[in-house]
């Protein structure tokens, strides 16, 4: 992993830890920054790349912008609630989603560290290695018992090396 992809993945993190203080499990707290992480994305698309957006404007990522305390949390209840109705791909996204923070203030905090960054500039591998990075400081942390979902990139490694996979072939990580 690279300088700049630790670097995000130390950032992602620090989101984590504002939700960790919330009392949320790693499932919750890596499915809201799925959720917001999300909209923030669909935003940039529209904002920078001038793609058309599925998410109605009151329920996008301006939406959530500048708004703080109950009318930030409600805005995204809301959003969620919403966009989980219907029919297509944004409901199947959204569909059961609940605002699982509990602190409007980290709520909060949580839109102002995403909004900080921009997104879509970042290459798939840079995205893929926040995710494992993710999994990878979870595991670590050992009162979670997350250790069981991540293999390490050494193991890996070694795993390719000695079973030398052909495209198409499949290696079961047990």
């Amino acid at each position: 992993m690279n300088n700049h992809s630790s670097s995000i993945v130390q950032r992602v993190w620090n989101y984590c830890n504002v939700l960790r203080d919330d009392g949320m499990s790693y499932g919750d707290y890596v499915e809201q920054l799925t959720y917001l992480l999300f909209l923030k994305m669909d935003y940039e698309n529209v904002k920078q790349l001038g793609k058309e957006s599925a998410i109605p404007k009151e329920y996008d990522w301006s939406a959530l912008q500048g708004k703080s305390g109950e009318d930030l949390e409600r805005q995204y209840r809301e959003t969620l609630d919403t966009l989980g109705q219907g029919a297509g791909l944004i409901p199947v996204i959204f569909r059961k989603a609940q605002n699982r923070i509990q602190d409007p203030a980290k709520l909060e905090r949580l839109v102002e560290l995403i909004d900080g960054e921009t997104w879509i500039g970042m290459d798939i591998d840079i995205k893929g290695e926040i995710y494992e990075g993710l999994l990878e400081k979870n595991a670590q942390d050992t009162k979670s018992g997350a250790g069981q979902y991540f293999t390490p990139r050494p193991l890996i490694q070694a795993i390719v090396d000695v079973m030398q996979p052909q495209p198409s072939e499949t290696i079961c990580d047990p």
